[in-house]
């Protein structure tokens, strides 16, 4: 198709994605200077529709960006009032006291909340100041001149199935902007090319991943308490993966039930999904959920990399912010702070650099404050603890890991250096034939579902005459190479049923359900042959997530 030509709009700094960094460095950029023109671009049909968050969330980068945010009526309301932590059994658990742990892994003084409300509400302060926001809207392509970034390509819909322009075709336009912030949040396509194309990752290690998955629960009045967080490791894992669950009791009987899986398992038989149904049959935790009904779900990647797997973070023209840059601490289970504090510096930087007439150039105070500011002192204590539990195993983490977070804590300095990851996520698939198939229950349809009945609680849409988002680089590899190989893991990965094999006359075909995406972003991670990109569908599209 040939390029179409498009209008194209100048701003001072163009900001991709409306979650917690893409919304703070817009406030802050207002708030350093009222009259730099700030635009907000989000592909969700609503600020807050695609966020997925825990949320325990440390207020310290709300702190810093909205001093007065209670009196402001933030919906930031829930303070954590009983941290508990277990380890899990098949029939039963123990319950690890708090006084063994680093202070940092303490959560009072915590919110839980809703982050999806929390980034409605950080929009209604970005407007009032000026900005401007486009929910609806996705950034598919990067603007580039040279090596620099320029603006993105955004708003492009009505494209065929074939990728030719519809009757209702609306080529998008661009947005240039002295300079461009990426806040994608976790593997966005935009950061992936940007990363690639300019080999940020060079001499940092590899980007570790886990998928989270969430259902929210309504309760009966006599089993919530609000302000509770447990956590808790073991089953049904076990050694087949690392990972764990959240349970957080919100408000008005609202349970947020979790499950994160680390995405660099080896089986490729795991199928995380079914690992979140059976854990709600743990007599904990069925306990809690029998007698109440879930009311939505959603599935979303989580960086987990830590320290060592950063980028560089500035490059000509822009920045990467929040989770595009990786900055969730993954034992605290937060990047929510760190996330709104990185936009607080980007804005610092790119405003400064404005100022003194400067654009398109790299923001390498950006950089610095990341790298020197309380971001690092969150981030460096907890380097070790993802390397050695996945070298090691569980029990080693909490040991190693726990004296090495101890040592930190109380001087800053980690007695085991830094650990590295080693393998992608995709590298870490092993061979079917290493392994033997894992037989799940079935859903009961009371505690467990399907995935198709659960992603109708994601609210997820997707217009389908519009083009696959999901691109194979090779339409041969799913049913030639990761078949044979690796029975084909993405029927298992995906937490919202894209990837089917189907058999037929004429042998087996791989099918893609881009319609029930929800934009985890899985695919493009733990595929071994790393086949699968992710792409933005036309905006507004994906799921309607009402308050996670």
């Amino acid at each position: 198709m040939p390029t179409p030509t498009r209008e194209s709009m100048d701003y001072d700094v163009v900001i991709v994605g409306g979650g917690p960094s893409g919304l703070s460095a817009a406030i802050r950029l207002k708030q350093v200077d009222p009259d730099l023109q700030v635009v907000v671009l989000e592909k969700g049909s609503e600020i807050g529709a695609h966020i997925l968050s825990g949320a325990v969330l440390d207020p310290s980068g709300l702190d810093r960006l909205i001093p007065d945010w209670r009196e402001k009526g933030a919906p930031v309301t829930t303070e954590v009032v009983d941290d508990n932590f277990f380890i899990l059994g098949p029939a039963g658990q123990v319950r690890v006291p708090n006084w063994p742990m680093p202070p940092l892994m303490n959560n009072h003084g915590n919110y839980i909340v809703s982050m999806g409300n929390v980034c409605r509400w950080l929009a209604e302060q970005a407007e009032e100041l000026g900005v401007e926001i486009f929910p609806g809207m996705a950034a598919s392509q990067i603007v580039w001149e040279g090596d620099r970034v320029k603006g993105v390509v955004a708003g492009e819909m009505g494209l065929e199935a074939d990728g030719t322009p519809g009757p209702m075709y609306e080529p998008g336009m661009e947005l240039h902007g002295k300079y461009v912030f990426i806040a994608e949040g976790v593997r966005g396509s935009l950061a992936k090319e940007i990363i690639a194309k300019l080999d940020l990752s060079r001499g940092h290690e590899p980007q570790k991943f886990g998928l989270g998955m969430k259902e929210i629960w309504e309760v009966a009045p006599e089993k919530f308490h609000k302000g509770r967080v447990v956590h808790t490791m073991g089953w049904p894992l076990g050694k087949n993966a690392g990972g764990g669950s959240f349970i957080y009791h919100l408000e008005n009987n609202q349970v947020l039930v979790g499950f994160v899986v680390h995405l660099n398992y080896a089986n490729p038989y795991l199928y995380p999904y079914m690992e979140f149904q059976r854990f709600k049959h743990h007599p904990m935790v069925a306990e809690l959920l029998e007698g109440g009904k879930r009311v939505a779900y959603g599935a979303r990647a989580i960086s987990e990399g830590g320290w060592q797997s950063i980028p560089e973070l500035s490059f000509d023209g822009g920045v990467l912010l929040g989770c595009s840059a990786g900055l969730v601490n993954v034992p605290r289970i937060k990047g929510n702070h760190n996330a709104m504090l990185s936009g607080i510096a980007a804005a610092e930087a790119a405003a400064e650099a404005i100022a003194a007439g400067r654009e398109g150039d790299r923001l390498e105070a950006y950089d610095a404050a990341v790298r020197t500011g309380a971001i690092a002192k969150d981030l460096k204590r907890v380097r070790n603890v993802k390397p050695i539990w996945s070298k090691l195993g569980l029990y080693p983490s909490l040991m190693l890991g726990g004296f090495d977070m101890w040592v930190a804590n109380l001087t800053g300095w980690n007695p085991l250096g830094t650990w590295k990851h080693g393998k992608t996520d995709a590298q870490a698939t092993g061979k079917a034939a290493d392994f033997q198939p894992i037989d799940y229950p079935r859903p009961d349809g009371k505690l467990s579902f399907d995935r198709l009945t659960n992603v109708a609680f994601s609210f997820t849409n997707h217009e389908e005459s519009q083009p696959c988002h999901l691109k194979l680089r090779d339409a041969s590899v799913p049913i030639a190479v990761n078949l044979p190989v690796y029975a084909e893991p993405a029927q298992r990965y995906c937490p919202a049923g894209v990837y089917e094999v189907l058999e037929g006359p004429e042998g087996p075909k791989f099918q893609i359900n881009f319609q029930n995406c929800v934009h985890c972003k899985t695919c493009d991670i733990k595929d071994p042959s790393q086949n699968i990109d992710w792409t933005t569908p036309q905006g507004g599209d994906g799921p309607n997530y009402p308050n996670m």
